[in-house]
């Protein structure tokens, strides 16, 4: 069974996100769409909103599973049974980070093999980063994010 995580914060998940995974479903069993939980790293939105908008927007996906780690990717993949990781590439410093993280998680990871997936030009000026800016800022940030997701408190 070809097993897939897709890495990430998902803080929150955006419509680039989303693009991602339905363009890398064909190619596996499954996906695993993983929240990295890293307590240095502050966040917007709790692990439970995450999770939740994560299940709501990929309910009716069969080959969809979310999870949450903490620790290195690739221990969380070794648990899992799971040989590839999932990444969207946006720009060319995008792909440069992602080189050496993929090349360190192959040597580290007893061969994770790192899928790169260069984001369509609607999609590329999206990033978690940037849609929390608008958050913040009061801003409407339905365009970039899933129907799915309901932001109504802000």
């Amino acid at each position: 069974m070809k097993i897939a995580v897709f890495p990430g914060s998902f803080d929150p998940i955006t419509n680039g996100h989303v693009d991602i995974v339905k363009r890398a479903l064909p190619l596996f069993d499954k996906i695993i769409m993983a929240i990295g939980v890293n307590s240095v790293k502050k966040t917007l939105f709790t692990l439970e909103e995450r999770l939740n908008w994560l299940e709501k927007v990929f309910e009716n996906d069969d080959k969809v599973e979310v999870g949450h780690f903490e620790g290195l990717t690739v221990h969380y993949c070794d648990q899992l049974g799971a040989k590839y990781l999932v990444r969207g590439l946006r720009n060319g410093s995008d792909f440069d980070y992602e080189k050496t993280i993929s090349q360190l998680n192959n040597i580290v990871g007893d061969d994770i093999e790192t899928v790169f997936f260069i984001s369509r030009p609607e999609f590329s000026h999206i990033s978690s980063t940037i849609v929390r800016e608008i958050i913040k800022g009061r801003g409407d940030a339905s365009p970039f994010i899933p129907s799915e997701i309901k932001m109504d408190y802000l």
